[in-house]
């Protein structure tokens, strides 16, 4: 059992929350994650971990309330616990002194954004930071992002806060403004990740992005989180979730994160009606 430390929203359908796993608060390296059951007949999750601290013996874990899982875990409280949760899993974050490293995070994927600049950041680089969202209300993490970089950048959709526009055109500007890069992560949607991808492979920019396939038992046994990169097949929990941009096909990927959405809408909608009354 997993003990509930704290429990508080960052924004309506965003949850940060601080377990108690000390075996994996000692091992967890940026970049990796766990996947968590809630109870007995629980569905095992993916989510990265976004920060850990060894002498607490805890990790802590950012997720948006998306389907029926996440939802019974944003009813969870202090005090109350999870059944399992393995990891760390997946290869960490690279962590060297590449130069200038840009970090790209674009919704809740800046939770995943985080601990990577903050590893990247004690290893002598110097970073620049974008984050986005579609609106000020959603933004996440500012605060922390900046203790982090050298720079911040923040853009929003609609213009309500930051540059007006999408991350991929504050980073075009910054290559536009001949700032050396060394080396780029972009951590959100798909779409986004694909296009930052897009507009870095031309520059020669190596660009590293962390996938998030449909995952089942995370130890490469089932194939469920199978990805193309380069024109191999690779396994999104056991060879990633970090894999070089340039060589994903995006394609692939939103096709298959869209198997199962019929069943995830009738699972959430079944959970609401239990739930709610509705």
């Amino acid at each position: 059992m997993y003990k509930v430390l704290e429990k508080t929203y960052l924004q309506e359908i965003v949850v940060r929350m601080v377990i108690e796993a000390p075996e994996i608060a000692r091992k967890r390296k940026a970049g990796q994650f766990v996947v968590l059951m809630i109870d007995d007949k629980g569905e095992r999750i993916p989510l990265t971990i976004v920060d850990s601290d060894s002498q607490k013996g805890t990790i802590t874990i950012i997720y948006q309330i998306v389907g029926k899982t996440t939802a019974q875990l944003a009813k969870l409280e202090k005090g109350d616990v999870i059944k399992n949760v393995l990891g760390p899993l997946g290869h960490p974050t690279e962590i060297k002194n590449f130069g200038t490293a840009v970090i790209v995070g674009g919704g809740v994927g800046i939770g995943v954004a985080y601990p990577i600049a903050a590893a990247l950041k004690k290893a002598g680089n110097k970073i620049i930071s974008i984050i986005g969202a579609r609106t000020k209300d959603i933004l996440i993490l500012e605060e922390d992002m900046r203790k982090v970089s050298d720079q911040l950048l923040v853009a929003t959709d609609d213009g309500s806060y930051g540059f007006h526009g999408f991350v991929s055109t504050v980073l075009q500007n910054l290559i536009d403004s001949k700032e050396k890069i060394d080396i780029a992560y972009a951590i959100g949607p798909v779409p986004m990740m694909r296009v930052l991808a897009n507009l870095t492979k031309p520059y020669g920019i190596k660009t590293i992005v962390s996938l998030n396939p449909i995952m089942v038992d995370a130890t490469g046994m089932c194939g469920a989180c199978r990805v193309a990169v380069g024109g191999k097949t690779m396994f999104g929990c056991v060879d990633g979730p970090e894999f070089d941009g340039h060589e994903v096909d995006f394609n692939l990927l939103m096709t298959r994160l869209r198997m199962y959405c019929n069943q995830e809408k009738q699972a959430m909608d079944n959970y609401r009606c239990e739930h709610h009354g509705k």
